[in-house]
């Protein structure tokens, strides 16, 4: 990286407090110096992850995800590490310099992405402006047919495809090559042909959190063997898993409200007449299943979700396994029941918004929705049927998180098939425990994992980066560390003491690759950061044992390497000399065992 480059990440970090940009992602909570909050990266009831805002840089005690403020975008945000910077130096008014990127493949991704964004914002601009032509009259027919106020149209950059042919030429005109063209998911190539890959259609663009468009969804205008509503392929900076339509929207409501829950729905004219509703707090799935990047993305901004799908039975019953995945994050899910055949879209326009405020209220449960889904089809009065919704429900209580919650709804299953409630719980302690991959992803407090000298050297590093006295004040000049990691760190301390300067631990992420053993080993170190396992007497003994022990390690290994030496020696006069010098290092062994000074 250019040295011009690393003098302005020196700067874009002193200018920025992780803590303020944590905020915005979660509820933070301080206790002593530092701020804590359940991890974004894995389930937890009780918070693990730690924002450091003296030195800098966040960690998760739970799982180990640690890193930097730009590291913390990059991983929140789903985007890559210039993109963090660039978002970053943004909020902080500070000129990005173009020499950041160090290798050819990095500058040719970024010109890639830079230039397929670019594409597509044109795009969205060349469909509003078709929208506004006069000539899209069948296009402005449909949304004056679904009630969409001009403010929303604008609001969510509403477009038309007049045809298969103007977008591309379009773009070449603008002098976009083919390939980049092609790229951007925009436009197909057929048979050397370039072709409006929305063609015809009314056109939703799809924004992603940053307010960059980064694809399209389309809708038919008439009936067609073509599928009436169609995404653009993913691209560079597409992927459908880890997109939710609206979340631009909502991640500006954040800014202003608290959002206590958002509503999930399936499709993008759903998502557009609950908010021109009044219902901003929503965003949809765009009718794919949910995938936990999903979920992750929905847990930035809320820890309540309230899924509105659409009043039909079988496809509710298919969407159970997503709303598993938005569970197994840690979130609280509830299910808004709706009246068959009818969509939220259908609710506000039948009922109005008190309407849907209502069916709002009815949410219910996860455990209890699903119970609704095992009886429908079945008639409880024919006995198979009935042994069927048995034992499939026993399956569905046997997933409750309490026993009180197995109690209730055991009763209810009692007065539901008049069964009694001493047998249902007999069958019920006879099913089988949840497999482990259907329960939620709940990671324990890591151990201090490795030998006994990796866990000395871990220790002994930790106590030198994050200046405990009795570490400041001891020579471990001759101190040969389990890994190059711990070395790293060591030297890293001792030339900030020469130069005076503070040892700031963020800086050590600068060290390592990401997803490298010798990035995991740093994480195992900042397991110590929150100064409780590194004070008071009994961390001081263990520094000087671990000490003790990396010093005796040291030793055994010349003592080893001596005595094979003078095995191997003919001569018998060099014989001698080595055999004194194997006794010196014995005495010196003896000396570190006992605790003398040497």
């Amino acid at each position: 990286m250019a040295g011009e480059f690393q003098e302005f990440l020196a700067t874009l970090k002193q200018k920025i407090n992780i803590t303020d940009v944590a905020k915005d992602y979660m509820s933070l909570e301080k206790r002593g110096a530092t701020y804590w909050a359940c991890c974004p990266f894995h389930h937890e009831k009780t918070p693990s992850f730690a924002v450091n805002e003296a030195d800098q840089f966040y960690h998760c005690f739970g799982c180990g995800e640690s890193g930097d403020v730009i590291k913390l975008v990059q991983e929140l945000e789903n985007i890559d590490f210039m993109d963090s910077v660039k978002m970053l130096a943004e909020r902080v008014k500070l000129p990005v310099p173009q020499s950041g990127f160090d290798s050819r493949k990095t500058v040719e991704l970024k010109r890639k992405r830079d230039t397929v964004l670019k594409i597509l914002s044109d795009c969205a601009h060349f469909y509003l402006d078709n929208l506004n032509s006069g000539k899209a009259d069948a296009h402005i027919e449909y949304i004056l047919s679904r009630k969409i106020p001009s403010n929303i149209v604008r609001t969510f950059g509403l477009g038309a495809s007049l045809n298969f042919t103007d977008l591309p030429k379009f773009l070449l005109s603008k002098g976009y090559s083919k390939q980049d063209i092609v790229d951007s998911g925009a436009v197909n190539e057929v048979d050397g042909r370039l072709t409006d890959a929305q063609g015809g259609r009314l056109i939703y663009p799809i924004i992603n959190a940053m307010d960059e468009v980064v694809a399209f969804g389309g809708r038919v205008l008439k009936k067609t063997d073509f599928a009436k509503y169609k995404n653009t392929k993913e691209t560079i900076v597409f992927n459908k898993s880890k997109t939710l339509y609206n979340i631009n929207l909502l991640k500006r409501l954040k800014k202003t409200v608290a959002i206590g829950e958002v509503i999930m729905v399936e499709g993008y004219m759903d998502a557009i007449s609950l908010y021109s509703a009044g219902f901003k707090n929503v965003v949809a799935s765009m009718g794919t299943s949910l995938t936990q990047e999903q979920a992750r993305l929905i847990k930035r901004y809320t820890d309540r979700v309230l899924i509105s799908y659409d009043g039909d039975a079988a496809g509710q019953k298919a969407n159970l396994r997503g709303l598993d995945i938005l569970k197994g994050e840690g979130l609280d899910v509830k299910v808004v029941p709706l009246p068959d055949g009818l969509d939220p879209d259908d609710v506000i326009k039948q009922t109005g918004t008190e309407g849907y405020r209502k069916c709002l209220d009815a949410a219910m449960p996860l455990i209890d929705y699903k119970l609704s889904v095992v009886v429908r089809g079945l008639d409880l009065k024919k006995a198979e049927d009935k042994r069927k919704y048995v034992a499939e429900s026993l399956k569905v209580i046997n997933t409750a998180d309490s026993a009180s919650e197995k109690e209730e709804l055991l009763k209810r299953l009692r007065d539901v098939t008049g069964i009694t409630y001493e047998s249902l719980l007999r069958d019920l302690n006879m099913q089988e425990k949840i497999p482990e991959a259907q329960k939620p992803a709940e990671i324990p407090v890591r151990r201090d994992e490795g030998s006994v000298q990796l866990k000395a050297s871990r220790f002994v590093a930790a106590a030198l980066l994050f200046g405990a006295k009795y570490a400041t004040e001891c020579d471990l000049s001759d101190i040969t560390f389990s890994s190059d990691v711990h070395t790293i760190i060591s030297n890293y301390v001792k030339s900030k003491k020469l130069m005076d300067e503070k040892v700031q631990p963020a800086e050590l992420f600068e060290f390592f690759d990401e997803k490298t053993p010798e990035y995991d080993e740093l994480t195992r170190i900042l397991d110590f950061s929150d100064g409780n396992r590194l004070s008071g007497e009994v961390a001081e003994k263990y520094f000087f044992d671990c000490v003790k022990s990396l010093r005796l390690a040291e030793i055994d290994k010349k003592i080893s390497a001596l005595s094979k030496k003078i095995a191997e020696q003919g001569v018998m006069e060099t014989r001698k000399v080595l055999t004194e010098e194997l006794q010196k290092l014995l005495k010196q062994k003896e000396k570190i065992k006992s605790g003398e000074k040497q």
